[in-house]
């Protein structure tokens, strides 16, 4: 079910570009990156807007070309748990579409976004006959899979400090978006928080000191990395 989002089949070649670059169609042929972006229609979500709930029929399949989504599912009390943050080149959906056919998780825009989108029937048929795509979903998943493993021993073996600094670096990595010479990791505390399985009480401490030590900068729904050098030492004193 698609909760949100403005359609249009537009010229914005810039995101029909962004499909070049997405990690799903690397290797993909000049010819049938042009066919599979062709069949794509643009949608428009603003900062809040659900793109689909956990447990979804899979309708559609996303790339991301601007903006940000976080992915998250709900535990058994109803408390949310951030699993991942989508960032521009990303393509979602596609795991769920070739395996249960039902969402794992529940997508917002976290930041005004825009998307190429595919109805599920049109693109299972366009990458049909192209083994490199499934070979790239395999690929992504092992990535995705290989991120929460270590996610996982972090939250068992580290302080907290140190499982913080670490993720933070992380999502600077993946989702960092250039805004006046600084990468702006757009993420709140509180899902920094449920990211590293700790409270926002400690996360909102810890940014606190590290931000009069000049290591982040912190806002209400974002923070920036200072100093790059001095954080990877919070790991390292760990």
């Amino acid at each position: 079910m698609l909760l949100g989002g403005n359609s249009s089949r537009g010229n914005d070649r810039d995101g029909w570009a962004a499909v070049d670059s997405a990690p799903l169609f690397t290797g993909v042929s000049p010819e049938d990156l042009n066919r599979i972006s062709g069949a794509a229609r643009l949608k428009r979500f603003a900062r809040g807007e659900m793109v689909y709930l956990e447990r979804d029929t899979v309708e559609q399949v996303f790339s991301l070309i601007s903006g940000s989504v976080k992915f998250a599912q709900l535990g058994s009390k109803g408390l949310e748990v951030i699993l991942r943050l989508g960032a521009p080149g990303d393509v979602f959906d596609v795991v769920s579409l070739f395996t249960t056919g039902k969402q794992a998780t529940t997508a917002e825009a976290i930041r005004p976004c825009g998307a190429l989108v595919w109805d599920a029937e049109v693109f299972t048929a366009l990458v049909e006959g192209l083994p490199v795509v499934y070979k790239n979903i395999i690929r992504l998943i092992g990535g995705h899979l290989l991120e929460l493993e270590e996610r996982f021993r972090e939250l068992a073996t580290e302080r907290v400090a140190p499982r913080v600094a670490r993720q933070l670096i992380r999502l600077q990595e993946q989702v960092g978006a250039l805004r006046k010479a600084e990468m702006e990791i757009g993420l709140s505390r509180e899902g920094l928080a449920q990211m590293t399985g700790t409270t926002l009480y400690t996360v909102s401490r810890l940014l606190s000191t590290w931000e009069e030590d000049g290591l982040v900068n912190s806002r209400r729904e974002s923070m920036t990395i200072a100093d790059v050098g001095a954080l990877r030492k919070v790991i390292e004193e760990k």
